[in-house]
Formats: C-alpha cells, sequence, structure tokens
C-alpha cells in the first residue's frame, strides 16, 4: 500500500457504517468505511465502483491482473470506473499521462503496459517527453498526444482529479470508492481476495438498496 504521511489508514474523517451485508461478512469500519456525505456520481443509471491508482505505485500495478479478472465478470449495472489519484505534485504527471491517452481513445489499450514499462522496464514515463516517445513506439500519435497532455479538458480533468481525492480523504493507493458511499482497500480487508468479497457485498448491498434485483 502507498501511503502518504502515516500509516494510520486509507483514508480519515469518515463516519462508520452500520450498514448491514447479509450475504458476505464484510464489517463496517473494518472491511470498508462510509463517506459522511456522500459524492455524487458520473455512471448514470449504474452502481459505479472506482478504482483509484498511481502508476508508479507497485500494489496497483500487482492487482490489476486480479483487478482485470473481477472486472470481467461485473453485472451489466455495475460500471468501473479507473481515476488517477493526485495525493501530492509529484502524482500529477501520470495522471495527466492516463487522461491524455483516454483522451486519444487509447487508455484501454496502454493502461496495462503502462504499468509494465514503468515496472518490468523501467521507464520513467513520469517525464512527459520519455512519455510521449513511449507511447509513439506504441502506435500513440505524438504530436497529437503532446496536444492532449497540455490541453484545456485534460487540465480540467486533473483538477477534478485532485478534487476527488480530497472529496474522498484519500491517503494512499490502489483504494476503491462503491457508489459514492463506500470506501475499501486491501489494506483495510486484509488480503486482495477479501477486497473483492468486499466489493462484491458492496455492490449487492447498494443494489439491495436501490430496489434491484
Amino acid at each position: 500500500m502507498i501511503r502518504i504521511r502515516h500509516l494510520a489508514g486509507i483514508l480519515l474523517a469518515f463516519s462508520l457504517s452500520s450498514f448491514y451485508l447479509p450475504t458476505l461478512a464484510a464489517e463496517a469500519g473494518v472491511d470498508y468505511l462510509e463517506l459522511a456525505t456522500p459524492r455524487p456520481t458520473e455512471t448514470k443509471g449504474k452502481i459505479e465502483v472506482i478504482e483509484f491508482f498511481w502508476y508508479r505505485c507497485p500494489h496497483c500495478y500487482r492487482l490489476e491482473p486480479e483487478l482485470n479478472a473481477w472486472a470481467k465478470k461485473l453485472p451489466k449495472d455495475v460500471a468501473l470506473r479507473r481515476v488517477p489519484a493526485i495525493l501530492n505534485d509529484g502524482w500529477e504527471p501520470l495522471a495527466r499521462a492516463y487522461y491524455a491517452l483516454d483522451t486519444l481513445g487509447l487508455a484501454d489499450k496502454l493502461h496495462g503496459k503502462v504499468f509494465h514499462a514503468i515496472h518490468s522496464e523501467n521507464i520513467d514515463l513520469n517525464k512527459p517527453e520519455l512519455f510521449f516517445d513511449w507511447a509513439a513506439k506504441q502506435g500513440a500519435d505524438k504530436a497529437k498526444l503532446m496536444q492532449a497532455y497540455n490541453s484545456f479538458s485534460v487540465n480540467t480533468q486533473v483538477m477534478h482529479s485532485r478534487q476527488v481525492a480530497q472529496e474522498y480523504k484519500l491517503t494512499g493507493v490502489p483504494a476503491f470508492a462503491v457508489n459514492g458511499k463506500y470506501v475499501t482497500s486491501a489494506y483495510l480487508t486484509g488480503s486482495n481476495p477479501a477486497l473483492f468479497e468486499t466489493l462484491d457485498a458492496l455492490i449487492q448491498g447498494e443494489r439491495k438498496h436501490s430496489g434491484r434485483k
């Protein structure tokens, strides 16, 4: 777990939930925390799960295969959204890189490759020029990518990412939010398998709360 300033937990200032999860034993205040004030979601008509990540986080990198396998089995009423967290200024370049790729429709294709380049090939994609050159070798249009990287749209998304990290009181990644209400992580649950069990339980609880079957 990448943690900022202290090891007290993945986030602070949350009220503990008394939310009851009958099928899986996810315990409020232990396996997940509940926001005192729910945040608005961006995926209308679906239960939204946000993955907060940072490309240089080794735990995020190691979680990717399990996360991808879990995501493939998600019901149609659940949407997984990736958000590059910005917990300090040093995290912004790679968040900007993700949004630039997304602008060009390349995020899905190159997301895993960015992780691999950083953690397995030791390429410092935090440096914009190295990122542009690397992406060009993966088939991206370098000029368009550079333009997107510094565009108003990406600037706006970067500002929003900073804001969301503050709203969720994040202190580390990888972390997950469910429907703007609950936050969990492997740090809280104790393991990756328990993390996904907790996510499933929270999703199920939201489904029942909304009256869905």
